[in-house]
C-alpha cells in the first residue's frame, strides 16, 4: 500500500503525540533511507552535515544549495513509505519570505516536516537577532499551515552549537518559536540531562534533542523521564559509516591487507535491504 502525503502526515504528527520519546533516525540518501525503514523506525529526518559530505561537500558553510538539498530529500521521500521531516537549515535566506518559500518547495517534495533555524551562516553573527528569528520562525508557519495538510514545523535555537551556551537565551527564543507557532521545539548542543530537563519544563511542545554529537550521551529511556519526545541523531550515523570507510582506506593504505571485510554488510544483505524489505 502507498501512503498519501497527508497519510504520512497524520502518522508523524500521531508520533509527537504519543508518550515516551521516538527516535527519528537521520538518512543522507535513498539507499540508507531504506536501511533505516526496513529496521522498523517510523520516521526519518534528512541531515544537512550527511547530505554535504555526500556531495563532497563542507557542511554549515551554505555549500548546498536548496535545489541540491531539496533533490537529495526527494530521492530519499520515494525511497520509503516513512513519514520523512527535512533539516532545511536557516531557509535558505535570512528574510522570512525565504524561510516561508522553502517550506513550501520542501512540502512539495513530499516532506511532512521540516525544520527552520536560527544559525545565520555568517561567523561574524551565527545566530539572528531575536526579532527576527521569530519573524523567520512565524512565516515558515505560517506556509506550513496553508498546506493542505498538518506539516509539523520544527524550529531551531542553533546558541549552543556557535559558541553561546546561554540556557536562558536558549529559553527565551524557543518560547517565542512556540508563540509563533512552532510544532516542536530544539536546542541541539545541549551539555546535561538538567539542561535538557529544564528546557522540556520551560515549553509546552515537544522537545526534540539530538544525540551523537561530542558531549553526553543519554539513552531513550533517560531522556523520556526528563520530557523529551523526539530524539534524533543528525549527521552521526553519516559520520560512523564515514569512520568505516575511512578506517577501511587506511588498512589497505597502510597495511596493504583487507580484514575490514569481514565486518562489512554482505552483497546479499544489502540486497535484501535495498529491495524494501524487512532487515533480515
Amino acid at each position: 500500500m502507498t501512503l498519501s502525503q497527508q497519510d504520512k502526515a497524520t502518522r508523524f504528527r500521531a508520533l509527537h503525540e504519543g508518550t515516551g520519546a521516538f527516535v527519528i533516525p537521520n538518512p543522507w540518501d535513498a539507499g540508507t533511507a531504506r536501511i533505516l525503514e526496513a529496521l522498523g523506525f517510523e520516521a526519518l529526518a534528512t541531515t544537512s552535515a550527511g547530505i554535504a559530505f555526500s556531495l563532497g561537500r563542507r557542511d554549515g558553510e551554505g555549500a548546498v544549495s536548496r535545489e541540491e538539498a531539496l533533490a537529495v530529500t526527494r530521492r530519499i521521500v520515494e525511497a520509503t513509505e516513512l513519514p520523512v521531516s527535512a533539516d532545511l537549515e536557516n531557509g535558505y535566506g535570512d528574510a522570512p519570505e525565504d524561510a516561508a518559500e522553502t517550506i513550501s518547495l520542501a512540502a512539495q517534495t513530499g516532506l511532512v516536516g521540516g525544520s527552520i533555524e536560527d544559525a545565520t551562516g555568517d561567523p561574524g553573527r551565527p545566530i539572528y537577532e531575536l526579532l527576527q528569528a521569530v519573524e523567520r520562525v512565524a512565516a515558515a508557519v505560517e506556509a506550513a499551515r496553508s498546506l493542505p495538510f498538518a506539516f509539523v514545523l520544527t524550529a531551531r535555537s542553533e546558541n549552543f552549537l556557535h559558541g553561546r551556551p546561554d540556557l536562558d537565551d536558549t529559553i527565551r527564543r524557543l518560547q517565542a518559536f512556540e508563540a509563533a507557532g512552532a510544532d516542536v521545539l530544539y536546542a541541539p548542543g545541549l551539555r546535561d540531562l538538567e539542561q535538557v530537563r529544564t528546557i522540556c519544563s520551560s515549553v509546552s511542545r515537544p522537545v526534540n534533542v539530538v544525540m551523537g554529537l561530542t558531549g553526553g550521551s543519554f539513552s531513550v529511556d533517560e531522556l523520556a523521564a526528563v520530557g523529551v519526545r523526539r530524539i534524533s541523531v543528525g549527521g552521526a550515523l553519516s559520520r560512523a559509516a564515514l569512520g568505516a570507510f575511512i578506517r577501511a582506506a587506511r588498512e589497505i593504505k597502510e597495511r596493504g591487507t583487507f580484514t575490514f571485510a569481514s565486518e562489512a554488510v554482505s552483497h546479499t544483505e544489502a540486497n535484501r535491504f535495498m529491495a524494501g524489505r524487512q532487515a533480515p
